[in-house]
């Protein structure tokens, strides 16, 4: 069953079965390539309007392309506070959000009140709108609160010292970790060199009390990866919800993938040449 035709509830509840999911985040802000990634095999395509030029018409523009291709869809929004972002990105027919750099249960319970319609939280109804062109006012709001993906960023210190608390807040359904973010926080870039931060033992550590905290409220665990090499291992940890890396890393991989292979005929014709520099580590 393709993504697109499952009710969010459904999705989840395969999620909390441990039925993987795999994703990519998109951050070259193209509806095209937004519908061309849509129709790739990806279950959902996340819209990452933290980073990167995002306009609410173009945000927009990329979920009809993703609605087109039957992944489901979510954004990334400014933060926990960024009640029009959450608003307007739901309205749109964005399937769920993800938020950002939470520190706190407090936070969490701020975040999730957006997303959710009263009583259970605050987002304001209004129709007609996207969202509910399918099914209607009643049809749509009254099982959103039940559908929508509400998923949490875990990357700060702070977050993960506060975790078994921000855990319990009703409503979340992803507590998703951001390796980056958190070694950062940390302090792992300055005490070790690249990219043995994400092999640490005090990454290790956060992870562990992270897993803890979300198998002991039923929440799935999400995470960003660049990359396979370590999706079987995250997989086995208790990982389901994965991003594969974003578009913008897919388009420079293939193409060094390709820059490789010239370098490497043209040396063997005796006609080397070179590539330029790459932001590529």
């Amino acid at each position: 069953m393709a993504s697109g035709t499952q009710s969010g509830a459904e999705f989840k509840k395969q999620l909390r079965a441990g039925e993987p999911k795999l994703g990519l985040f998109l951050n070259s802000h193209s509806p095209t390539v937004a519908e061309q990634l849509a129709h790739s095999g990806y279950d959902w395509l996340l819209v990452d309007s933290q980073h990167g030029p995002m306009g609410y018409e173009k945000l927009s523009a990329m979920l009809c392309g993703i609605a087109s291709g039957g992944a489901k869809s979510l954004v990334r929004v400014g933060g926990y506070s960024d009640r029009p972002g959450i608003q307007q990105s739901l309205d749109l027919g964005a399937d769920g959000v993800l938020v950002p750099y939470i520190n706190t249960a407090e936070e969490a319970r701020a975040a999730v009140s957006c997303t959710k319609y009263p009583t259970a939280g605050t987002r304001s109804v209004y129709f007609p709108q996207r969202s509910m062109n399918k099914d209607g006012l009643l049809g749509y709001a009254g099982s959103a609160n039940n559908n929508l993906i509400v998923a949490l960023q875990v990357e700060t210190a702070d977050c993960i010292k506060n975790i078994d608390e921000i855990a319990t807040v009703p409503g979340i359904d992803i507590l998703f970790l951001g390796q980056n973010d958190l070694c950062m926080s940390m302090g792992l870039y300055r005490k070790y060199e690249f990219p043995h931060m994400y092999t640490s033992p005090e990454l290790g550590a956060a992870t562990d009390k992270l897993v803890a905290a979300a198998r002991q409220n039923d929440i799935i665990l999400g995470l960003f990866l660049f990359g396979t090499s370590r999706v079987g291992e995250f997989l086995e940890k208790g990982f389901p919800f994965i991003s594969l890396g974003n578009d913008l890393h897919h388009l420079l991989t293939q193409a060094g993938a390709y820059v490789k292979d010239v370098e490497e005929v043209s040396k063997s014709k005796a006609k080397t040449w070179k590539r330029r520099p790459t932001s590529l580590f």
